[in-house]
């Protein structure tokens, strides 16, 4: 009797928390949506008050064409103010010199022939010297204030694209996907995709729902060709659980023409992000990354079918709310076969990928190359010498179709490393071995993961 209570008992309380399931889940929901438009509305109060210091985008009509333009705010152009003002104090200083100069000059051939001549001379040199160099000095400090405002620009551009990407976007009204997942707020925008914060009401964490959407003028064809590519990405990606690899959870279809990936959220910086305010990190700093980025590379070419990343590149590197690195975007990887040789796999998409991160074995054009995991490795010394540098090193300041068109990473065939900063010459050997040229020459993950380099983190 006691029994049958207990189980009936139980049964009671199951229904109860099965009925109290979607009202559970509507007051999280609801709270979630309320924060999320608390956060919107003081993202855009931020950029509004930034735009009167930093500047705004402002539109030109020349005819029929509207073309945009920025406009400085009033922090630069106080600066420049400051810029010029030391700039003309510099100059005025410079034509008081030479006149000086001149009237000494005119008093007597000889500084014989007045005692204290001499003693003039040099103390007025003395007084235009110090003048010029506390210039010197304040020019310099107006241009690193110059060089924050621009990183604070930089920012606050791109902050203003997020927000009008977000108000333009047709899942910006807080829609749960799938009876599942809560969208919050835009992350960013790509070519075909956008990124949501959003949260998972079944796990109860947050997640990141990628928005593909297919172009409605897009031909069947192409549409299923842009669909097997996904699902491809997506089988490659489901199978990846390392720490250093951001997790894929979920995919589903939204309609016919939009599906949706779920990964894991990362709630740091991308390095990209990481790069555009801290150009040049400290080489500890970039060595732990770079670790962290090969433990993900070893995983991946320790499985029975071994990945090839193949787009290694800052913006493919997350970091979570502690700082740990994690790889993703495997839209361009490769599956390595088990029949495949010791040579390595045929290229079959020539001209993908981020042309600066790319070995020169995928610019072959006279056959189909055969590419390993030494294309990652290579990306890997990119990567790794522009946290060191500043830059990349081959075509920085080219675009991808020069970079085709000048056969700029065919032509790499050496790394030149700037004088500033310093940094170790095991850094550099490392990067060297990296980016050796010849494929056959050039170490594979698991031989350049052997390196005491990477292998002696304390230093």
């Amino acid at each position: 009797m006691n029994c049958k209570y207990v189980l009936k008992e139980l049964k009671e309380l199951k229904d109860l928390e099965e009925q109290m399931k979607p009202k559970r889940t509507k007051i999280i929901s609801d709270l979630l949506i309320s924060v999320s438009k608390t956060e919107r509305q003081e993202a855009r109060l931020k950029v509004r008050q930034d735009s009167l210091r930093l500047g705004n985008v402002g539109v030109i009509r020349a005819g029929t064409v509207l073309s945009e333009t920025w406009e400085d705010g009033q922090a630069l152009k106080d600066l420049n103010a400051q810029l010029k003002q030391l700039l003309e104090t510099k100059e005025a200083i410079e034509r008081q010199r030479k006149l000086f100069k001149k009237k000494q000059s005119d008093k007597g051939d000889g500084i014989d022939a007045e005692a204290g001549l001499l003693e003039d001379i040099l103390i007025h040199e003395e007084i235009y010297k110090s003048r010029l160099a506390s210039i010197k000095r304040e020019e310099e400090l107006v241009l690193r204030e110059r060089d924050c405002y621009e990183l604070e620009k930089g920012r606050l551009i791109r902050e203003m694209k997020r927000i009008r990407d977000d108000d333009g976007s047709r899942f910006n009204n807080f829609q749960i996907l799938n009876h599942r997942y809560a969208l919050l707020n835009l992350l960013g925008k790509g070519g075909f995709s956008e990124v949501y914060k959003a949260f998972d009401l079944v796990e109860h964490r947050y997640v990141a729902c990628k928005l593909h959407g297919l172009n409605a003028q897009w031909s069947e064809e192409k549409k299923q060709s842009y669909i097997r590519h996904a699902i491809r990405e997506y089988n490659i990606h489901k199978t990846l659980v390392h720490r250093h690899i951001v997790r894929l959870w979920d995919i589903f279809e939204i309609d016919p023409n939009t599906f949706c990936t779920v990964l894991e959220y990362c709630s740091g910086k991308d390095l990209d992000a990481v790069l555009k305010a801290t150009p040049i990190l400290p080489e500890k700093e970039a060595r732990v990354i770079l670790v962290q980025i090969f433990q993900g590379l070893i995983y991946m070419n320790k499985r029975a079918l071994k990945i090839i990343h193949y787009d290694l590149k800052p913006g493919n590197v997350l970091f979570d709310e502690l700082g740990i690195a994690k790889v993703t975007d495997f839209g361009l990887s490769k599956i390595v076969e088990n029949d495949v040789g010791s040579q390595g796999m045929e290229l079959t998409s020539q001209g993908a990928g981020t042309y600066w991160y790319l070995p020169p074995e995928c610019f072959e054009l006279s056959k189909t190359p055969l590419i390993s995991s030494k294309v990652d490795v290579w990306s890997s010394g990119i990567l790794f010498y522009q946290m060191l540098f500043g830059r990349r090193p081959f075509g920085h300041d080219q675009t991808q179709e020069r970079i085709l068109r000048e056969d700029t990473i065919i032509k790499a065939r050496k790394v030149e490393f700037p004088s500033r900063p310093t940094v170790s010459n095991e850094a550099k050997e490392f990067i060297r071995r990296c980016l050796t040229y010849n494929q056959a020459e050039r170490p594979d993950v698991l031989t350049i993961a052997q390196d005491p380099y990477l292998t002696y983190v304390k230093k």
